[in-house]
C-alpha cells in the first residue's frame, strides 16, 4: 500500500518521496479502493510531517488539539464582554442579598448592650435580684456572641465576594483590554488596577458602613420609644450629617478626579520609562524622564491635598455634630429624667443607640474618598466591557489553504481625513510570496498590520481562503497566520516559550519545527542554554537581531499558512540576510503563503511577487522579474533626467 500525497497546485496526485519534510500525506483506502482526491480533500488519517518519529493526529489538527476530535465546521460561541460583566454584578447582587441579612441580624444585635445597661439601672437595681441579674447576663453574651459571629460571616463574605469579581472579572478585562489597545492608546491595561480598587473597596469599613446606613432608623425607632424629645434630637443630627456629605461629595468630586487624571499620566510615563530605559541612559535623558514624571506626579499630589484637606474638614464638622449630639442627649435626658419623665437608665442607653445610629454616617463621608475612588474605577470597567465589540458566533472552518485576497483597501484614521491606504487590490495563491516596497510613509506597515487583522480597513476586505478577516474565528485565525511586527517584542520566559507563542500546550517537536523553518536553530543551538535561554522583558541577553529571528520562529511556529513579515531583516547582518532569505525559501516550499515588507533589495531576489507603494497606493504590482525590470528602467531614466539637467547647469 503506498502513501499518496495531495499537490494542491497541480491538483493530481503522485507517489510520496521518502524525504520531502511537512507535507499533508493521506493513506489510500485499506480495502484498495483509490480515494477520490481533489483540492482540499482530506482523506484518512493526516500526519504530521517532521524530522521526527511520525505522530498521527486528526484530520487538521495542530498544536493543542492533539488526540482529539477534529473540530471544523463547528459553531464557536460568542465571546459576549457585556455578558461577562452582567454574570459578575450578577454574583456581587446575589452575595449582598446575604450581606444585608447579616447586617441586619449585626444591627438588631447591637441594641443587647444598650438594653442591657436599661435592665440593670431599671430593673436589677430597684429588685436586687441576683437571678435577674444572671440572667440578663447570660442572655445579653449570647446575643453579643452571635453579634459578632454574624459581623464575621458578613466580612467573609464580603471578602470572597471580592475575590469572585476578580475571577469573574479578570479574563475579560483582560482581553477587552487586548482588543481596544489596537485602536487605544495603551490606558485600557490599567483597567485591571481599577478592578483592584473595586475589590478592595468591596472588603472595606466603608461599604461596612454604607451597608449600615439602611438601618440606622432602627435604631432611631428605638429612642423614640425611650422619649420622642431624644428621637427629635437625633433626626436633626441625621439630616444634618446627610447634608454634609452631599457639601463633602460636591467639594472633593472634582479634585479628586483631577488627582485621578493626573497620577494617570504620570502612571503611562512611568511605562514608558521602563520601556526605553537603555535609551534614557545612554543618552543621559534622566532629568527630563524625571521631570515628565514629576510634573503629572506633582499635579496629582496637589489635587489630591486639596480634595483630602476638604474631605478631612467636613469629617471633622460631622464628628463635632455626632458628638455634640451624644451631649445634647445627655443633656435634654438628663433634663427628662429630673422631670420624672425617663429614668437614667434610659438615658444612657439612648445615648449609645445614639452614637451607633450616627456612626455609619460620619464613617461614610471619612471613607468618601474610597467610594469616589471605586466608582470611577468601576464606570471605566463598565465602559470598557460594554464598549467592546461583541466576538459573534462563527464557523469553525477547515484550516486555510494560504489563498490571500485584497479588496479596494481604503483605510482613514479616526478623527483624521488623511488617507493612509487607497484602493489596495491584489491575490496571492497558496505558497505565493509577495515584496511590498516603497518609501517610508508609503502605508506599508499599516498594510501589513491589515492583512493580520490588527486593523480593520474604513472600506474594502481582506480574505483568507475567500473568507473575510472578520468572519474568520479569532483563535483558528491566529493559529492558523503568523506576523512578525517592525518593533519586536518577546515576553519574559524561555526561547522555547516564546517560540511555542507560550502555549502550555505547545510540543518540542512543533517548536524545533518552527525553529528549522525559521533558519534559527543553529543560532539558537550556539547559545549556552540553548532553547532554555531565559530572556528578560527587553530581550536581553539577546541582541537585536537575535530578537528578531527568534520572533521570526514564532511566526513560522504551528506551520501557519499565511505569514506577514514587516521589515524583517532590520537588525539582520548578512549571515542573518541569508537565513532569512532560506527561511522564505522553506516557506515556499511548504505552501505557506508569505508577504514580506522591507526596505532592502536583499529579499526581491527570493520572493515570487513585488509591490510598490507610493502615497499609500499601488504603483506598480507584478511578476518579480517584470518589475525590477521596470524599477530599474524607472531608476535608470531618473538618473538620466539629473544628468541632463547637471549638464544644462553646466553649459549655462
Amino acid at each position: 500500500m503506498k502513501d499518496l500525497e495531495i499537490d494542491n497546485s497541480a491538483g493530481k496526485t503522485t507517489e510520496a518521496q521518502v524525504e520531502p519534510v511537512h507535507e499533508l500525506r493521506v493513506d489510500a483506502d485499506p480495502v484498495g479502493n483509490q480515494p477520490s482526491l481533489r483540492k482540499g480533500a482530506v482523506l484518512g488519517k493526516t500526519i504530521d510531517g517532521s524530522m521526527d518519529p511520525i505522530r498521527a493526529t486528526p484530520p487538521g489538527g495542530e498544536g493543542g488539539n492533539k488526540g482529539k476530535e477534529p473540530h471544523f465546521h463547528r459553531r464557536v460561541g460568542p465571546e459576549n464582554f457585556e455578558e461577562s460583566l452582567r454574570k459578575g454584578v450578577a454574583v456581587v447582587r446575589f452575595n449582598m442579598i446575604f450581606v444585608m441579612l447579616m447586617t441586619l441580624a449585626t444591627n438588631v444585635l447591637i441594641l443587647a448592650i444598650p438594653v442591657y445597661l436599661f435592665q440593670i439601672s431599671d430593673r436589677v437595681f430597684t429588685s436586687r435580684s441576683l437571678d435577674t441579674l444572671v440572667m440578663l447576663t447570660v442572655v445579653i453574651c449570647g446575643a453579643v456572641i452571635l453579634q459578632a459571629v454574624f459581623d464575621a460571616v458578613r466580612r467573609f463574605m464580603l471578602m470572597r465576594t471580592a475575590v469572585e469579581v476578580a475571577a469573574q472579572l479578570g479574563a475579560p478585562i483582560l482581553s477587552a483590554a487586548a482588543h481596544a489597545s489596537l485602536h487605544g492608546s495603551g490606558r485600557e491595561y490599567q483597567t485591571l488596577g481599577d478592578l483592584q480598587q473595586v475589590r478592595g473597596f468591596l472588603t472595606s469599613g466603608t461599604l461596612i458602613s454604607f451597608m449600615d446606613i439602611p438601618f440606622a432608623p432602627l435604631f432611631i425607632l428605638a429612642i423614640y420609644l425611650v422619649h420622642p424629645h431624644l428621637g427629635n434630637i437625633v433626626v436633626v443630627s441625621s439630616l444634618l450629617l446627610l447634608l454634609i456629605a452631599f457639601i463633602n461629595q460636591r467639594l472633593t468630586e472634582k479634585p479628586f478626579y483631577q488627582a485621578n487624571l493626573a497620577q494617570s499620566r504620570a502612571n503611562l510615563h512611568l511605562e514608558s520609562m521602563s520601556r526605553n530605559s537603555q535609551i534614557i541612559n545612554a543618552m543621559a535623558m534622566i532629568p527630563e524622564a524625571v521631570a515628565i514624571w514629576g510634573r503629572d506626579t506633582a499635579q496629582s499630589l496637589t489635587a489630591q491635598v486639596r480634595a483630602q484637606d476638604r474631605n478631612i474638614m467636613t469629617a471633622a464638622v460631622s464628628r463635632t455634630v455626632r458628638l455634640l449630639t451624644q451631649v445634647g442627649m445627655l443633656g435634654w435626658g438628663a433634663y427628662l429624667a429630673l422631670n420624672s419623665q425617663i429614668t437614667g437608665g434610659m438615658v444612657i442607653a439612648a445615648s449609645i443607640i445614639a452614637g451607633r445610629a450616627l456612626a455609619p454616617i460620619e464613617g461614610s463621608i471619612e471613607g468618601w474618598n474610597s467610594f469616589l475612588l471605586s466608582r470611577a474605577a468601576y464606570g471605566r470597567i463598565t465602559k470598557l466591557l460594554r464598549g467592546s465589540k461583541l466576538q459573534y458566533e462563527r464557523l469553525r472552518l477547515p484550516r486555510p489553504e494560504g489563498r490571500l485576497d485584497v479588496e479596494r483597501l481604503l483605510y482613514i484614521p479616526g478623527g483624521t481625513k488623511q488617507v493612509v491606504l487607497n484602493s489596495i487590490a491584489f491575490t496571492l495563491n497558496p505558497g505565493e510570496s509577495l515584496a511590498v516596497i516603497g518609501n517610508s510613509g508609503a502605508g506599508k506597515t499599516t498594510l501589513g498590520k491589515m492583512l493580520v487583522g490588527s486593523i480593520l480597513p474604513t472600506s474594502g476586505n481582506v480574505r483568507l481562503d475567500l473568507m473575510d478577516l472578520r468572519n474568520w474565528d479569532p483563535r483558528q485565525f491566529g493559529e492558523s497566520i503568523g506576523y512578525l511586527p517592525q518593533d519586536v517584542q518577546l515576553f519574559p520566559g524561555t526561547i522555547k516559550q516564546n517560540i511555542g507563542r507560550m502555549r502550555e500546550d505547545a510540543s518540542d517537536e512543533q517548536i524545533h519545527a518552527a525553529a528549522v523553518l525559521a533558519d534559527v536553530h543553529e543560532m539558537i543551538a550556539s547559545l549556552p542554554q540553548g532553547y532554555e535561554t531565559v530572556v528578560a522583558a527587553d530581550g536581553s541577553p539577546l541582541s537585536g537581531g537575535q530578537k528578531q529571528r527568534i520572533a521570526l520562529a514564532r511566526a513560522f511556529f504551528g506551520n501557519p499558512r499565511f505569514v506577514v513579515l514587516d521589515e524583517p531583516n532590520s537588525n539582520l547582518d548578512a549571515a542573518g540576510d541569508r537565513a532569512l532569505a532560506r527561511a522564505i525559501h522553506h516557506a515556499r516550499e511548504n505552501g505557506i503563503t508569505v508577504v514580506v515588507v522591507t526596505q532592502k533589495p536583499s529579499l526581491l531576489s527570493v520572493v515570487d511577487k513585488i509591490m510598490l507603494l507610493a502615497d499609500g497606493s499601488v504603483a506598480m504590482f507584478g511578476e518579480r522579474e517584470p518589475v525590477l525590470r521596470k524599477l530599474a528602467g524607472r531608476k535608470g531614466g531618473e538618473n538620466g533626467q539629473q544628468v541632463s539637467q547637471q549638464g544644462g547647469q553646466a553649459n549655462a
